[in-house]
C-alpha cells in the first residue's frame, strides 16, 4: 500500500503586535522562549518527531531574526540527502501581483506552485505562534478514519473562555456545522454544556479540496483566512470535522503535566505565564521529555558556571555565569552574566544579557543582549527605574533587546 503523501506548510508571519517590544524588531514565531528556544521551534518540533520531514515555513514580516535563527539550528536536523527532506523558508514571493500575503489562506494560494511541484496527498497547514506538544500522526489518522476533507485541531475550554477564541460547533460525530470567532453566547460541546470546542488554527486537508477552495478564494474579495473565510465556507457543504486535542497522546508526558497542554502567548503576561508553566516539581508542562523533544538552539560554548548564592526553581542556560545572589522561579537564557547580589524573582531572562551587581528584577522581562546597569531596580510596583523601560498594563516591565551586530 502507498503511504500518503504529506506537506507541511506552518504560518511563521505573524507580526505579533501584543507581543510588543519583544517583536519590535523580529516577527512572533522568532521571539525568544524559555531559555534556549524560539516559539516556533515547538511547532516544528511537532513535525519532526512525527515523521514529517517536508516542510515550508511561509514568513512575512521582519523575518530576517526567524531566518537566521532556522538556519543555525534547524539545518542540523533535517539530512541525508534526499529530495524530499527539507525545511524551507518561502518569503513572499508576489507572483500574482505586486502584494504581501494577505491572510493565511492567500500565503498558502501564491504558493500554490509548491504544492503542484510536491503533489501531496494531504497538507497540514499549522501556525507557529504557540507552546505545545502534538503527534500529527494521530490527527491524520483520525482524517483518514473518517473520511474527512478537511480537519480543524479543537481544544475543549470552559465556556467561561470561549470568548477569547474561535469556537467551533459541532454534532455528535464531530461534524463542524457552526462557526464563531469569540462569541458572547457560545454553542457548547455535545454532552459537555460546560465546555466549549476551541479552534487551535491547526488543519489537515485533502489537497484536491484546498487547492480547489483557494482558487475560488482568489476570485473573491474575503479576508482570505482559513479561521474566518475558508473553514466557514467549506463546513456547510463538505466533511469538515473536528479533531479532540485531549485525545492526544504523546509519550514521555508525566502524570503531573497539564493534559493536552497549549498556549497561545500571543499577550506579555501569557508568554511570562507560559514560562512560569515550566517551573517547578511538577511543571504544567515539562521541557524534559527525550521521549519528545522540543529542539532548540545548539549552543557552542563553555558550561554553565555558579560561583556562590542561591538559585531555586529556575531554568539556566549554557554558558551563562551567575556570580552570587539570590535567583527565584526565573528563566535564564544561555551566556547570561549575572552580578554579585542580586534579587531576581519570577523573571525571564533571554540569552546573552547582562545583569549588573546588586540589580532587583521582579516580574521583569528582559530581552537578549539588555545589559542592566548595577544596583537597578524593576519591576513589582516598586522598582525605583521602572519609568525607564516599557511596563505592560499587566505589571510586566520589558527590557528591551539591546544592540549588537548579531541576530
Amino acid at each position: 500500500m502507498r503511504r500518503l503523501r504529506l506537506l507541511g506548510m506552518i504560518m511563521a508571519g505573524g507580526k505579533g503586535e501584543r507581543l510588543f517590544p519583544l517583536t519590535k524588531s523580529r516577527s512572533k514565531p522568532a521571539v525568544p522562549f524559555a531559555g534556549k528556544h524560539r516559539i516556533v521551534d515547538f511547532v516544528l518540533s511537532n513535525f519532526i518527531n512525527s515523521g514529517i520531514f517536508s516542510v515550508y515555513i511561509l514568513v512575512q514580516y521582519k523575518s530576517q531574526s526567524l531566518i537566521e535563527h532556522l538556519r543555525s539550528t534547524w539545518r542540523w536536523r533535517i539530512g541525508g540527502g534526499l529530495k524530499e527532506t527539507f525545511i524551507t523558508v518561502v518569503p513572499p514571493q508576489m507572483r500574482w501581483g505586486e502584494d504581501w500575503y494577505q491572510g493565511t489562506a492567500d500565503a498558502v494560494y501564491q504558493n500554490l506552485n509548491l504544492i503542484q511541484d510536491f503533489r501531496p496527498d494531504l497538507i497540514a497547514v499549522f501556525g507557529a505562534d504557540h507552546i505545545y506538544r502534538m503527534d500529527l500522526n494521530q490527527m491524520v489518522a483520525f482524517h483518514i478514519e473518517h473520511a474527512a476533507e478537511a480537519t480543524v485541531a479543537a481544544l475543549p475550554v470552559p465556556v467561561s473562555e470561549a470568548g477569547s477564541f474561535g469556537v467551533i460547533e459541532v454534532d455528535q460525530k464531530r461534524r463542524i456545522i457552526g462557526f464563531e470567532e469569540k462569541p458572547s453566547h457560545p454553542k457548547p460541546m455535545p454532552g459537555d454544556p460546560d465546555r466549549v470546542y476551541a479552534s487551535m488554527g491547526n488543519y489537515v486537508f485533502n489537497t484536491d479540496l484546498l487547492v480547489r477552495t483557494l482558487l475560488e478564494d482568489s476570485r473573491r474579495s474575503t479576508e482570505h483566512d482559513f479561521g474566518r473565510t475558508i473553514i466557514p465556507e467549506l463546513f456547510p457543504r463538505q466533511q469538515v470535522l473536528a479533531y479532540d486535542f485531549l485525545e492526544n497522546e504523546i509519550p514521555g508526558v508525566k502524570p503531573a503535566e497539564e493534559r493536552a497542554y497549549w498556549r497561545d502567548v500571543g499577550t506579555l503576561r501569557a508568554y511570562w505565564e507560559a514560562h512560569m508553566d515550566l517551573l517547578g516539581e511538577t511543571p504544567a508542562f515539562d521541557l524534559h521529555n527525550p521521549h519528545w523533544p522540543v529542539f532548540g538552539t545548539i549552543y557552542d560554548g563553555p558550561p554553565t558556571r555558579f560561583y556562590g548564592g542561591e538559585v531555586r526553581d529556575t531554568l539556566v542556560g549554557e554558558g551563562s555565569q551567575l556570580e552570587g545572589g539570590r535567583i527565584i522561579r526565573s528563566v535564564i537564557g544561555s551566556g547570561v552574566r549575572i552580578g554579585k547580589g542580586v534579587e531576581i524573582e519570577e523573571s525571564i531572562i533571554m540569552d546573552r544579557a547582562e545583569i549588573g551587581a546588586g540589580v532587583r528584577l521582579k516580574g521583569a522581562i528582559v530581552d537578549r543582549f539588555h545589559s542592566v546597569p548595577a544596583g537597578a531596580a524593576v519591576g513589582g510596583g516598586t522598582g525605583t527605574d521602572e519609568r525607564r523601560y516599557f511596563r505592560d498594563p499587566s505589571g510586566l516591565v520589558v527590557l528591551e533587546r539591546g544592540e549588537t551586530r548579531t541576530l
